[in-house]
């Protein structure tokens, strides 16, 4: 076996009251991708910020060493100098700036003080073709799709002379062929000898890819897996420490009258006034059923549901909703909340909540009336009402006077669901609810569901995973391009039936933008 390129040999990290890390050891070999799995909590993203010197060399016990020698690294700058290269889930690009200028921030290429933009432009067509892209150098991050913003990443990181690259749930936020893309690009840098850590929740992309997978549960190592033992039903095993025999828990639905209707629904860009987004869209659900929206990127699965939710997309805005048979008033989300509508947004850090702010605060903001006497917070009111919530979904803090920001992806997912379920909702969209959360987390934000479908309330979900949906809707509804093109149920509904109704529609409207 070939000397690792990197050695973590008893990482241990401690925070006030916490043993985030707990004596973990991880191998990586030259040339080789590596996947590390566990979930959210595990210590996966400590780990990788103790490697890579944002937690410095003296700050936590332990040794790393990388390419034979000790790395003491006091910094970022220093582990970047040495070839390691993490790039975060949320990226760490200028939306307003160019490719080439985000890929030389900081590290820009002068001729006598001055920056060189022919050598720069020159430099990053070279970077760009080596990932795939196209674009023009001076094209802005702003007009990129996520996954194209991905790819502009691992060109930074390229243009560093990346020895160690360390992807973060690089494919979280991307559509499956936009994940495949990424994953063939790590294949092809695998084949240059470029070494790969790759942390993800999606068993099916490790099982395809890693070469080995080290699993990390409650801060500490549990196994190290050759590739050709790695199963997923072996990688859950060992991340949640019990078998899984069912990915989505059982529910026998029990359907009842339409709840909510939408007719008519059409909605124009923001920014574009004559650019029509959701066109002429009708959606029904019942009592006690979850009803999910698939589509590929760019379909307006997400514009529909922030359009719905008070109008907070969009633009001349036009349709009808009832819901529980009467008329609703959407037209502000204090007027939808009201009507029994609430909505979970994807991106739960930058909307769905206030890292700053305690669990507390979280759980009550969006029905402060329900912890309020004649306008003042009756503040025990506020705790109780906190603390039954954190019971109920199972957040694992031991108090609801922490601050979200410290809590991982899961349990920051299960702090939304609070805060909208205080509202007390006939109807809750869930958008894509179990991103970046593991299989462990997953399964309890699924039983959650099945228990709001079973308490008579509908549910939408929009997921772009397509697995996700099967296992947990009982209709789903096919969007393209801002129209519903199809409607599956759950017993006509498969990956390939999908994707069928999606290239039907495409080629019904010649691949033309909404």
């Amino acid at each position: 076996m070939p000397t690792p390129i990197l050695q973590m040999q008893g990482i241990t990290k401690t925070f006030p009251g916490v043993r985030a890390l707990d004596n973990v050891n991880l191998s990586v070999l030259p040339g080789e991708i590596h996947a590390l799995v566990g979930e959210n909590g595990a210590g996966k993203s400590t780990l990788m910020k103790v490697l890579s010197g944002v937690y410095p060399h003296g700050s936590y016990d332990g040794e790393i060493l990388f390419e034979g020698r000790p790395a003491r690294f006091r910094g970022i700058h220093d582990s970047e100098a040495a070839g390691i290269i993490i790039i975060h889930q949320e990226l760490a690009l200028v939306p307003l700036l160019s490719i080439a200028e985000n890929i030389y921030l900081g590290n820009e290429i002068t001729r006598r003080g001055v920056i060189d933009w022919q050598e720069t432009w020159k430099r990053t067509e070279g970077l760009l073709a080596k990932v795939g892209l196209r674009e023009s150098p001076q094209a802005r991050i702003d007009t990129l799709g996520v996954g194209k913003q991905q790819l502009v990443e691992i060109a930074k990181a390229l243009s560093k002379k990346v020895k160690l690259l360390i992807l973060d749930e690089p494919t979280a936020a991307l559509q499956e062929t936009d994940s495949a893309v990424l994953l063939n690009l790590l294949l092809e840098f695998k084949a240059q000898g470029i070494t790969s850590i790759l942390i993800s929740h999606k068993l099916n992309e490790i099982a395809r890819v890693a070469d080995r997978l080290t699993v990390l549960r409650d801060g500490a190592t549990v196994s190290d897996i050759a590739r050709a033992e790695i199963t997923e039903a072996r990688i859950i095993r060992d991340m949640v420490g019990r078998d899984m025999a069912h990915r989505y828990p059982e529910r026998t639905p029990r359907v009842g009258e339409v709840l909510m209707e939408v007719q008519g629904w059409q909605v124009f860009h923001p920014q574009h006034p004559d650019r029509q987004v959701i066109h002429d869209a009708n959606l029904t659900v019942r009592r006690g059923e979850v009803v999910g929206i698939a589509g590929l990127m760019g379909a307006g699965r997400t514009e529909f549901a922030m359009s719905l939710f008070g109008r907070s997309w969009g633009t001349r805005i036009s349709g009808a909703v009832t819901l529980a048979g009467k008329a609703a008033d959407l037209s502000s989300v204090p007027s939808a909340v009201a009507s029994g509508l609430a909505y979970v947004t994807e991106d739960r850090k930058a909307l769905g909540l206030v890292l700053d702010e305690t669990i507390l605060r979280n759980t009550t903001m969006a029905n402060l009336a329900g912890v309020s006497r004649r306008g003042v917070i009756d503040q025990n009111r506020e705790r109780r009402v906190a603390e039954d919530y954190k019971a109920q979904l199972n957040t694992r803090t031991p108090t609801v006077f922490q601050k979200v920001v410290n809590l991982s992806g899961g349990n920051q997912q299960k702090v939304v669901l609070a805060k909208w379920l205080f509202t007390d909702p006939q109807v809750l969209i869930l958008d894509e609810p179990t991103r970046g959360i593991d299989v462990g987390a997953k399964f309890e934000i699924y039983a959650i569901i099945n228990q709001l479908a079973d308490q008579g309330r509908g549910v939408v979900m929009i997921s772009s995973e397509m697995p996700e949906l099967l296992g947990m809707c009982d209709r789903i509804m096919v969007m393209n391009k801002g129209r519903f093109v199809g409607e599956l149920t759950r017993a006509e509904a498969s990956q390939e039936r999908i994707m069928q109704v999606i290239m039907a529609a495409e080629t019904a409207t010649g691949g033309q933008a909404a």
